[in-house]
Parts: C-alpha cells; structure tokens; sequence
C-alpha cells in the first residue's frame, strides 16, 4: 500500500459523508474502527459549519475483532434511530471495516425499521471520494426519487453541491439567480439542502442542472432515464461558459435567453490597461476535472494566459481533460501523486499556479503564486463573504482571484529590486514607525559575507552576482539560477561572477 502526507481524494465513505452533511433529515451510519472517526475535524474545523456532521461510528476497537462486531453495528444503527430520527438512514464500512465483511445493508435491513434504509456499496480500496459521493446520491435518489407531476411553471432541479465542496455554497445562489432571470424556478436543491421529502419530488422538475459532474453525472444520468429529465452540459463557470449554459437552458425550455450582465465586470477589467501586463502570462492548472475544463478556457479565452502545463487528479475525467491538453498543444497529466505535480511544475517554471490547496504549498516552496480554483482546499477557502466561482459574480471573483497573486509577485518584485534603496533596504523598516532615521554616524558599516557554496563546494556565487540574481523577477529565478550553475560546471568555473552570470544568460538566449 503506498501512504501519503497529502492526498487529493480521500475513501469514498469521505464522499458519502460529504452528501449525508449537506443533507437535512439523513443520517449515515458508518462501520469504522476508532481511527476512521474524524467527521468532525472535515466539517466544523475546515467547512466551518455549524453543526456536527450526522455521521454515528460504530468505532470498534482491536479487541473487539475477536468478537460480535456485527452487534456493534446493529447497535449503532438502533441507536442512531432512536436519537436522531432521521427520515431516512444510509449505512456503509470505511476501507478498514471493509476488510471485515459485516455487510452493514444486510445487517441494518435485519433491524426492520420504519423508514428507508440505504446500503452503500463503496469499494474503499479501487475507489476514492468523489465516486462516493456520485455513487451516495445516486443510490439516495435512486431509493427516494417517485413519479410525479411536472410543475406548472418550468422548474430545474440543481444536482451535485455538497459538504465540503469547493465554493459550491455561493455557487448555488447564484446559479438560482440565472435560472430566476429566465423566468426559471428552482424545484430541489440536492444534495445540500435537501431532505428526503424533498429527493422525492424531483420528478417534478421539467429539467436537471448539473453543476458539478464529479458528485452527480450517475444521478442525473437515472432521472434523465426514468422521468425523462434532460439534464444540462455546460458548467456555468466563466463569462463564455455562463453564456453557453444559459443558451442550453433556452434550448431544453425554449424560454429566450434574459439575464443581468450589469454585475459582470470581469471582460472590462481583464481589457484595461491595468491588466494588459498580464498577458501571456503562463500558467499551469491542476485540480478536479470540471474546475480544470473550466480554468483552462479561463486562462487562455477570457484573461489572455498561456496555459503551459494542465492536468487532474480524479482519473474519470482523464480523457476530457487529455482532450483539451491536445487542443492547446499540452500533454496532460493525470495522476493523484502530488510529487508528479510538484516535479512538472517545477520543471515548466509557470508564472502563476492555479491549482488546489496541495499546489498552494507547491508554490509556496518554489516561489510561484498560486491562486486556489477546486478542492482538495483548507478553511480559508471557505471565506465569510459571497464568493461564487458560477455565473457573473463568479467571473468577477476568478479574475479578483488569479490577478492578485500575479500582483503581488510584481510588487514583491519590485521591492526585492530596490532592495538597496534607502526606502526599501531591509535594515529601513516602516515608514510609520520611523524607519527612515538615516544610520548612526560612526556606525560599523556591513561586513561582505564570504561567497556560499551552492553545488557542493564546487561552485559558489561571488557576492556581486548574488546580489544580481536577486534582481531576477522570482519566478523565474530558480531557473536562471540553475542555468547559470550548470553553464558554469560546464566550463570547469569553480566561482561565479557578475559575468558569468551574464554570459551564461546571453548563452541561454540563443
């Protein structure tokens, strides 16, 4: 088994509970040994939520292997009813009970309690947490969802937000706003915010929203079989993709297409002048594979980037997103292996990284800038204010996103230039706290630090080359630095100078 700091995906028993939080009146029993239990730190801790997740362990410990764990589940279950009364009970192992074979849907059918139970089939050790949540509200829905009337007015369903999902809380608001300004109401909202009374009724939606595919394609893909629900394509995720969506929705209704664009400042901005420095900036995106589909178009259509590197780490989008890499002349990778990413990375040298809470500390270690676009993400992520990534305010909230780092780094940039100015030397300090009191008269001046080694006492950086390298804007620093150290082993150079520095740039430049 190979084991990990960082993972992108957890089990899928992750994905279920991700649903079962996001739902009201649904509760997860989950066969699990004591280490499993740690519902609670995901969802209050990073989420911020205000309730514990409805998540009961059955926790057995090591000595209860010799034993009936099979009551312990039954038990739990019991439980669980009698404290909680959920409408309805969803039940499943972890990877750790799986190997154990207590077949918690037998064990909880046994019970004969009055509401529906739903066993989970989750095979923990061929896949991972967004196929448990896809595969968790499929069977929800699947067991809940009932035949009805369609609503008078044209309604839409909204499929695949859920706890823990990245930015998905504000993505809904304002997908319900395009869908209102179309004349459109929204029927269910699923599964966060949902219940089980609520599940079944979706049939009587006209159509199905698909916002996010990783959580929701198998649902969608039942309604659309059974009730004769269409479903849409297009995530509304950037200005172009926003206008496809809504072209998509007039098709499947045949309402025009009406929505308020006077929010939407994004196009306006990525023109002005302020911006047009940024162009061709190269980037490189990794993450989930409809927020990468979706950052791709971003980057290169709507902001003027170069995408120089792309890839996911949930290989069901695998070919969607090769698809794409082979359009803009990028291999993709697709891998959960963090240190792949970091190495790609490293060696394509990008300006800016958008990525997941994984290329963030990638990026902190290279000096890159990264701008966080899906999950796997941390608590700041899960900001106080109204922060779409969907529809017109989503498309003012990527450009805000992804441009502040790049300006960040130029002001960084310039102030590791000026280093050397009276304003700006490191000795200075704040202006506000006095920091321009001119030195001491008598004052020792700076001692010159010896030249360090950097390439195991083979070659070292002269003090005045040091202090030109420091000039090199810091994203691509690292490389001039490597470029000029192999031009100088190259060359049997034990030291380097100004000039070496140079000429290993002129070199480099033919």
């Amino acid at each position: 088994m190979k084991l990990a700091v960082w993972t992108y995906e957890g089990p899928p028993h992750v994905g279920a509970m991700r649903v079962a939080t996001g739902m009201e009146g649904v509760h997860f029993v989950l066969h699990a040994p004591q280490g499993d239990t740690y519902a609670d730190l995901l969802f209050t801790m990073i989420e911020r939520r205000d309730h514990r997740p409805p998540v009961t362990f059955t926790t057995f410990q090591a000595r209860d292997l010799g034993s009936d764990t099979a009551t312990l589940f039954k038990d739990a279950c019991n439980a669980a009813y009698e404290r909680y009364k959920p409408e309805a009970l969803i039940v499943g192992a972890s990877c750790t009970a799986e190997l154990i074979q207590d077949d918690p849907g037998g064990l909880a059918a046994a019970l004969d309690l009055p509401i529906p139970v739903i066993p989970l089939e989750l095979p923990s050790y061929q896949r991972k947490e967004n196929f448990g949540a896809d595969e968790t509200f499929f069977q929800i829905v699947k067991h809940l969802a009932r035949p009805c009337e369609r609503t008078t007015n044209i309604t839409a369903n909204i499929l695949g937000p859920t706890g823990l999902g990245f930015r998905h809380r504000d993505d809904i608001v304002e997908v319900t706003s395009l869908l209102n300004d179309m004349g459109i109401d929204v029927n269910v909202v699923a599964p966060m915010g949902s219940s089980p009374t609520e599940i079944a009724q979706l049939s009587a939606a006209h159509f199905n929203v698909l916002l996010f595919p990783e959580t929701a394609e198998a649902a969608a893909r039942w309604l659309e079989r059974t009730f004769g629900q269409p479903f849409t394509k297009t995530v509304p995720i950037g200005v172009g993709a926003t206008r496809e969506f809504l072209a998509e929705v007039a098709e499947i209704t045949g309402i025009p297409v009406h929505s308020d664009e006077s929010r939407l400042r994004q196009p306006w901005y990525s023109a002005s002048v302020d911006s047009t420095y940024l162009t061709g900036k190269r980037v490189f995106v990794f993450g989930d594979g409809t927020h990468v589909k979706a950052a791709v178009r971003i980057a290169k259509e709507e902001m003027g980037f170069e995408v120089c590197g792309l890839g996911c780490y949930n290989r069901e989008f695998a070919r969607d997103v090769r698809t794409i890499g082979k359009a803009y002349g990028v291999e993709a990778l697709i891998t959960d292996d963090y240190l792949d990413v970091e190495e790609a990375i490293e060696r394509l040298q990008p300006e800016l990284i958008l990525g997941t809470q994984m290329e963030r500390h990638i990026g902190k270690r290279l000096g890159i800038p990264c701008a966080v676009i899906s999950a796997p993400v941390h608590v700041q992520d899960f900001p106080a204010r109204y922060s779409p990534q969907a529809g017109w305010e989503g498309a003012n909230v990527i450009f805000d996103t992804w441009v502040h780092p790049l300006v960040m780094g130029l002001e960084e940039h310039l102030l590791t230039m000026f280093r050397e100015d009276f304003e700006f030397h490191d000795d200075a300090g704040a202006s506000h706290h006095g920091g321009h009191s001119p030195r001491e008269i008598g004052a020792s001046p700076e001692v010159a630090e010896p030249p360090v080694s950097t390439g195991g006492d083979v070659v070292v950086w002269l003090q005045d080359a040091e202090k030109e390298l420091k000039k090199i804007p810091f994203f691509v620093r690292g490389k001039a630095k490597r470029n000029t150290e192999a031009f100088a082993t190259e060359r049997g150079m034990t030291e380097i100078s100004i000039d070496t520095l140079y000429e290993a740039k002129a070199h480099f430049a033919r």
